[in-house]
């Protein structure tokens, strides 16, 4: 190790050690099963994140966070592109007297169906490889005792069954590779298979993605979703007892609270009729998903159920923050005044300008709420700006994409000069730095 990787490791050790939880004492005889993984956890900090946030100007002052490790091919179980495998996340794990490990399983046959284009390595056709080479790989290494006393809390299959609600025919979005994995129930049984064979392991505890309040908010989609979930959590061999809560907002950007937005009415007019809101009964995660976890129990999932939520970008802080409500002159002015969420579009999520670091991870931060995580590792980007060797180019992360033909001019809002998907993208981390809220120092 050179001497200054050696630095970087010492300072996320020192941060680590100062931010979070004392292990439990009888830690070493593995950890009982619990209501809420999170509590009294000393949560693993991935040394590769961590020295390139240390790396950046100003990026000492987060790079002892704990960061969710994302498997999103079956080369990366091992270790791919100069990165650890799975193993040496644990171990390593192990070594920083951590109890608790974030994984994210992103690797269905067909995944990403309903962006512009698909990234994924597997054909949808292909869940039989995805069984055989990917679960069970890891969920083999899950299960070795050398890692008995870790918990691990694993997000099963980002973004994938909201795709099933909003991009399958007839909807406006819907998608050729979405009407085909729907069809053909790949991403019901995939998720199943996946639920089922981690929830085996009385160390791992299962999330579900359930989007963001800009995606599922809608009652046409929300009330859909929660008979979806629940499908998919008795296929392929699962139950519901596989899932232990579910995550949201996801490598997104949506606010927790919406502060200066109080008023459902200027003016006569309703806020439902702006173009932000557009007739979506939420503004907001935190109001979304306590709504959203109660109808989920009403489907069928456990009643003490809860809800981690990203907040690894969605600070939005900085000189364009409100300070206060926005104008009553006109709903639209008081809409777009006071609002926190600086995104063009509710639905914009690749890369996106303006966007700050969210509140630190925390263990239960209000009632319903397990954690607040970075699940997403800031600074990693989504996606590259313009088209690039080796990766599927999606317009949504193309700063000059102005929305799909026919529509109203509905610019990304990314921001230039990103490189590949999972790649170090040191101008977004600069600007989570600078926007973040609560501010970082």
């Amino acid at each position: 190790m050179s001497p200054c990787h050696r630095a970087l490791a010492v300072l996320a050790a020192l941060t680590f050690a100062a931010g979070l939880a004392a292990v439990p004492a009888d830690a070493a005889a593995g950890p009982q099963r619990l209501d809420n993984p999170y509590a009294g956890a000393r949560v693993y900090v991935n040394p590769e994140w961590s020295a390139l946030a240390a790396g950046e100007p100003g990026g000492g002052a987060v790079a002892g966070q704990p960061t969710g490790v994302w498997l999103d091919s079956i080369a990366s179980i091992g270790g791919a592109n100069g990165k650890r495998g799975l193993r040496g996340h644990l171990d390593e794990a192990l070594r920083q007297g951590a109890n608790l490990v974030q994984l994210v399983l992103y690797d269905l046959p067909g995944r990403d169906c309903g962006w512009l284009s698909t990234n994924g390595e597997l054909a949808p056709g292909e869940l039989a490889r995805y069984r055989r080479d990917f679960v069970d790989p890891i969920a083999r290494i899950l299960a070795d005792p050398a890692y008995a006393r870790l918990r691990i809390v694993a997000v099963i299959e980002y973004n994938s069954l909201p795709f099933m609600i909003t991009s399958v025919s007839p909807r406006a979005f819907a998608t050729p590779t979405c009407d085909t994995v729907k069809a053909a129930g790949t991403y019901l049984d995939g998720v199943g298979y996946a639920l089922a064979r981690l929830g085996a392991i009385p160390t791992v505890y299962n999330y579900l993605d359930i989007s963001h309040h800009g995606v599922l908010g809608w009652t046409t989609n929300r009330q859909p979703a929660a008979r979806l979930y629940a499908q998919a959590a008795n296929s392929a061999g699962s139950t519901p007892a596989n899932v232990h809560g579910f995550i949201a907002n996801t490598a997104n950007f949506s606010v927790l609270d919406e502060t200066f937005i109080v008023k459902d009415v200027i003016n006569g007019t309703p806020i439902l009729l702006t173009k932000w809101v557009d007739w979506n009964p939420f503004v907001d995660e935190l109001s979304y998903v306590d709504t959203f976890r109660r109808e989920l129990v009403a489907a069928g999932f456990d009643a003490g159920t809860g809800v981690l939520i990203d907040t690894s970008r969605n600070g939005w802080g900085g000189p364009d923050r409100p300070t206060g409500p926005g104008p009553e002159t006109t709903v639209e002015t008081y809409v777009e005044g006071g609002r926190i969420d600086g995104r063009l579009r509710v639905i914009n999520w690749c890369n996106q300008t303006g966007s700050g670091l969210g509140e630190r991870p925390a263990a239960a931060p209000a009632p319903g709420i397990d954690a607040y995580v970075w699940m997403k590792p800031p600074g990693v980007s989504d996606g590259a700006s313009v088209p690039t060797p080796g990766e599927r180019f999606n317009r949504m992360c193309d700063p000059t994409y102005t929305g799909l033909p026919d529509a109203s001019p509905d610019p990304s809002g990314a921001l230039p000069n990103a490189p590949a998907a999972g790649t170090w993208f040191p101008a977004h981390f600069q600007e989570l730095l600078r926007n973040a809220h609560p501010p970082v120092g």
